[in-house]
């Protein structure tokens, strides 16, 4: 019998992208403001979130959206992996002054995916979750498989299931496999065909606690796969 899949929760997929982000843009006052200096810092260290006063008091308060954009870091079609966006009011001025911190009453945070899927975040499942073990490291960890190790990106479809399949004629449907998303539970793989493209989850022997098991869970994926080859490649 098949697992399920391990995926990561909503709330910990928007504290991934804030944790990863270098760049935001902050709308309030009617105007738009693209902040691009963050540095991978979260945006969470210096903007303090409050729940809503009772009663409606903060209507007068101006409004403040701050915008993420989650781009893949890797060259595949359809960069823009999700979008995160923080919506409430301001209860102190806002501030990108590197000590200074803006407090803001929490509306709600809205995550929307590639697949155009929106759901929505309270405060309390924000505070709880934890970004990613892997979210400040994934970019690096992508960029370098696929510039250095093409070949062990190819190796990893022979654990793709089912299988992709050659049309008569045309030859293969993959025209082109690179990894898009690497998280605690897996990694995720985008195979580009002649029309369209889609994705598949290789998830991991075991969900990672930190960095440091990534090269070890990497690796069992890549003698999985090898032996997987030398399984299809045996006589019937």
């Amino acid at each position: 019998m098949q697992l399920p899949l391990l995926l990561p929760t909503d709330a910990e997929r928007v504290r991934s992208v804030l944790a990863a982000a270098h760049s935001m843009t902050v709308v309030t006052d009617g105007q738009r403001t693209e902040i691009r200096h963050l540095d991978g810092t979260d945006p969470l260290g210096r903007l303090h979130l409050h729940p809503a006063e009772p009663g409606g008091c903060a209507e007068h308060r101006p409004a403040i959206r701050l915008e993420f954009t989650d781009i893949a870091p890797t060259p595949v079609r359809d960069r823009v992996r999700a979008r995160v966006t923080l919506v409430g009011r301001l209860l102190t001025p806002y501030t990108d002054e590197g000590s200074d911190s803006t407090c803001m009453e929490f509306g709600r945070a809205v995550l929307e995916t590639a697949d155009g899927a929106r759901s929505y975040v309270g405060l309390d499942e924000l505070d709880a979750a934890r970004p990613d073990p892997l979210a400040s490291y994934e970019a690096g960890m992508l960029t370098h498989l696929l510039d250095d190790h093409a070949e062990l990106v190819t190796l990893l479809l022979r654990l793709v299931r089912p299988q992709p399949a050659a049309q008569p004629g045309v030859g293969p449907t993959v025209l082109r496999a690179l990894p898009l998303a690497m998280d605690r539970y897996g990694i995720t793989l985008r195979l580009e065909e002649r029309r369209g493209h889609h994705d598949v989850r290789i998830p991991f022997p075991s969900p990672l606690d930190d960095v440091e098991q990534s090269g070890a869970q990497i690796q069992a994926l890549f003698s999985a796969a090898r032996r997987s080859s030398h399984r299809n490649t045996l006589p019937a």
